[in-house]
């Protein structure tokens, strides 16, 4: 029997493929997975038939439209689809850049999973929930030692939530101070993530936006100019997504806080920053963290997750209602904050998210958080050394400096040399089990790639990225034709794109499937 060669870092991987309707389709009218059995005796007596009592207006018409199916096909079914999809926890996930992939600690999952977590309800009596009140408390302590501010709210269900819920503040606080009207206008930076300026824009903001210097900073001189007293906010991520680090940051919140706006910082990804830099020195109001990014709680298509927002003192008052406090030993639910743009969310945010991430800052402790930043910048630095060595890759802005916990590379030279663009790059690395990001539209930086390994990867990890990545590049001088048909080793050929920007085509649900297949 022949052994794998394991010096040859390059993998050789074929994905499963099924061709597997989605469940629906396998639904077979009278068909079973599970009998519910019938109430007892003494519980129909104590409760009823559990229906009389439901008001008419809360009755349903019809049944649900549920999938009919036994457990067997079920389990398949599901098996199935996982075979078909990559992971954090199957491959080598640093190509989803800006998002901060990372292994999330299976124990913190366990914790999670425990009866005494499952069987909560958001409506319990205070005295019913004191040890999950706790945590939510310590977690947001550890949030404001982490960044300078002084109390954190768990409602935003995400980053782009909290950035909603910053700008619904800023509105708030110019409102209370009479210059609602006057503070027009939302300051963001082209590299910050786009929802700094989709979500100002949201609540009826203009938006200007800052274009980089040569450098890859945000331009100062661009930046002074358009703070006025149309000012209500300075939005920004720093660093931004191109691993780029504006050193000059407070010149820019001084300038806004000057002229009376505020500060609201973007630390979806703070991942090269924990126990180096914080909010708080830097000039900032608010700052939100995303729990499913930074704090190792599993990202799962951007949820369940926790965008955890923090303000200083002074907008303590304007924070969504209620937050938890602590008074004679006891944890509560406080909504005594005069100024609250009220709820963001139904209910205080998702405990379980908040609960792992607490378990995650406890196992590290404060040295344990500055050292995942430093490993994290230190691989970001590494597969940035290491990716520039092919001749087709390069990186625009700060020449012989290192980034922080990504880097936003360029494919131009090696499109220009060989027709082969990001996007079909993008495709080839299917075919090694592997994915890779390139940027927010539009393209600012051409034919981009944006990764960031966080501190998860072993160096031979990334090693194995590397040279998967560099093989795909030589194909594309070499064998060109091979990364044009990919992927030929994926669950899928070549995707259609066309209906992605045709709202007509989208069926987000089976629902609204069938009533736009439905024949006339």
């Amino acid at each position: 029997m022949k052994r794998i060669n394991r010096e040859h870092k390059v993998r050789n991987f074929h994905q499963a493929k099924w061709d597997e309707p989605i469940i629906f389709e396998l639904s077979n009218k009278g068909e079973r997975g599970i009998l519910v059995p019938e109430a007892e005796g003494e519980i129909v007596k104590a409760v009823g038939d559990g229906v009389s009592k439901i008001p008419e207006s809360m009755k349903r018409e019809s049944l649900p439209n549920l999938p009919e199916i036994n457990q067997k096909r079920v389990l398949m079914h599901y098996l199935r689809l996982s075979q078909e999809t990559l992971g954090a926890d199957l491959n080598i996930e640093i190509g989803q850049g800006t998002c901060t992939m990372k292994y999330n600690p299976k124990i913190n999952e366990y914790i999670a999973r425990m009866p005494e977590m499952t069987e909560l309800h958001p409506l319990q009596d205070e005295s019913t929930v004191q040890g999950i009140l706790e945590i939510m408390y310590k977690t947001d302590l550890c949030m404001r030692e982490i960044s300078g501010m002084d109390q954190f709210s768990f409602q935003p269900g995400g980053g782009s939530h909290a950035i909603l819920t910053m700008a619904s503040i800023v509105r708030k606080y110019h409102r209370e101070h009479g210059e609602e009207e006057q503070r027009d206008e939302i300051i963001t930076t082209v590299y910050s993530h786009p929802s700094d300026a989709a979500a100002p824009a949201t609540k009826g903001y203009k938006i200007i936006t800052i274009m980089p210097d040569r450098e890859g900073y945000p331009d100062y001189e661009a930046f002074k100019n358009a703070v006025s007293e149309r000012t209500a906010a300075f939005f920004v991520a720093n660093p931004e997504d191109t691993g780029v680090f504006n050193p000059r940051i407070k010149e820019f919140t001084d300038l806004v806080r000057k002229a009376g706006g505020l500060n609201c910082y973007d630390q979806a990804n703070a991942n090269g920053l924990l126990g180096v830099t914080r909010a708080k020195e830097a000039g900032f109001d608010m700052c939100f963290f995303n729990l499913h990014k930074t704090f190792s709680t599993p990202h799962g298509c951007g949820g369940p997750g926790g965008g955890a927002l923090g303000v200083v003192k002074e907008l303590i008052d304007y924070l969504p209602k209620p937050i938890i406090g602590l008074k004679d030993g006891k944890y509560f639910l406080d909504y005594d904050l005069d100024k609250s743009i009220e709820k963001v969310r139904l209910f205080n945010g998702v405990p379980q998210t908040v609960l792992k991430a607490y378990a995650w800052i406890m196992s590290l402790g404060a040295e344990g958080l500055y050292e995942a930043a430093k490993v994290a910048v230190l691989n970001n630095n590494y597969l940035f050394k290491k990716l520039l060595e092919h001749k087709g890759v390069d990186a625009p802005y700060i020449r012989g400096k290192q980034r922080i916990e990504q880097v936003r590379y360029t494919l131009e030279k090696l499109t220009e040399d060989t027709g082969i663009t990001t996007g079909d790059i993008a495709r080839r690395v299917m075919d090694f089990g592997m994915h890779y990001w390139t940027s927010h539209h539009p393209y600012y930086v051409p034919e981009p790639i944006t990764l960031e390994p966080t501190e998860t990867p072993s160096k031979e990890d990334l090693d194995e990225y590397i040279s998967t990545l560099h093989h795909i590049f030589d194909e594309a001088y070499e064998k060109p034709e091979i990364i044009k048909n990919a992927p030929h080793r994926s669950t899928i050929h070549q995707v259609d794109e066309s209906s992605f920007d045709d709202p007509e085509k989208w069926a987000p649900t089976w629902r609204v499937y069938l009533k736009k297949t439905k024949k006339d």
